[in-house]
């Protein structure tokens, strides 16, 4: 299959864009703007923008089917003016929709596991999920719905002050704090749960779950992917097991994790999960997801070799010393 990637060259684009090549499919990047981080060569870039119809339309010709994960993203970042990201995420997503209906082409939709957070994101993106149903039950599309938990993994953005990303995600600010000796920032008491999920589970479950709309399988339900109960991880958890990973790989020692307000958008005691059950509905197995221990450490090897020595090189000596 020829597989338009709206976003693809963002951090789950490029590993999708990797689980499409292997499977032997032909990926096309379909992004407003060139990434150097995700380039892949040989692999054709779509210029665009989802929030442009025509644009979207013209994908939709040259394609045997899309996978949306196109997005303005931020939890308190766009809570004070919601409406750049409502137009992304809610036009983009019907304007995806819209020419998977026109071109008769399969789809699938990303989604989130804080669906009913009080954010512009979480909202936005829950939206879009209830136009697919719309899209599924009366316009006859093939349209699956894949809702993932936190994504982490190599190659992540990393938000200032150790890189430009514009939104701050928990791996690379933990990750990167960890390295540098740094304390780690939690939110609030760091007790509310928030599931992780590396980031080559999240483009498997995306291909398998396009590759079975194509058949016509079209799911009732959205596709969980993240870990059972039992392996669910307080965020204090989370910054434990990152600072643990960090020390085995010969990086500093670590100050103790420091607790800061909760950021607008969340509020405590919160659970981020999905039900990894639903996984079974695109033929995978909730076992065979790559365990926290295991993704995070190759997480915390990708940012020692890949971003540190950049970041030290550029930093005030202060800071390298």
């Amino acid at each position: 299959m020829k597989i338009g990637i709206t976003g693809g060259a963002g951090f789950i684009g490029g590993h999708v864009v990797d689980e499409l090549l292997h499977r032997g499919h032909t990926p096309v990047i379909f992004d407003r703007r060139r990434r150097s981080n995700e380039a892949r060569d040989g692999v054709e870039l779509f210029l665009g923008d989802v929030t442009d119809p025509v644009a979207m339309s013209e994908l939709g010709k040259h394609v045997d089917g899309i996978i949306n994960l196109a997005a303005c993203l931020g939890t308190q970042e766009t809570i004070k003016n919601p409406l750049p990201a409502a137009r992304t995420n809610i036009e983009g997503g019907l304007n995806f929709l819209a020419t998977c209906d026109e071109n008769d082409i399969p789809g699938v939709n990303i989604e989130v596991g804080n669906y009913w957070m009080p954010n512009t994101y979480s909202i936005s993106k829950s939206t879009v999920g209830r136009f697919c149903e719309m899209f599924n039950l009366y316009n006859g599309a093939r349209i699956n719905r894949v809702r993932c938990v936190n994504a982490y993994g190599p190659r992540q953005s990393v938000a200032p002050p150790f890189g430009p990303a514009k939104v701050r995600k928990i791996t690379p600010a933990f990750v990167c704090r960890a390295l540098l000796g740094q304390p780690i920032e939690v939110y609030g008491d760091g007790e509310q749960i928030s599931d992780m999920v590396y980031v080559r589970d999240v483009a498997r479950a995306l291909a398998d779950a396009l590759e079975i709309a194509r058949l016509g399988d079209v799911l009732a339900e959205p596709v969980g992917v993240g870990p059972y109960e039992k392996d669910s991880l307080t965020v204090n958890a989370v910054a434990d097991l990152v600072r643990h990973t960090v020390r085995v790989f010969g990086g500093p020692e670590q100050p103790p994790v420091v607790h800061v307000p909760m950021r607008p958008g969340e509020t405590p005691g919160d659970r981020v999960s999905v039900d990894p059950d639903t996984l079974k509905q695109i033929g995978m197995n909730p076992s065979t997801l790559i365990s926290f221990e295991k993704g995070i450490a190759a997480t915390v090897i990708w940012f020692k070799e890949n971003w540190l020595p950049g970041y030290l090189k550029a930093a005030p000596v202060s800071v390298r010393s």
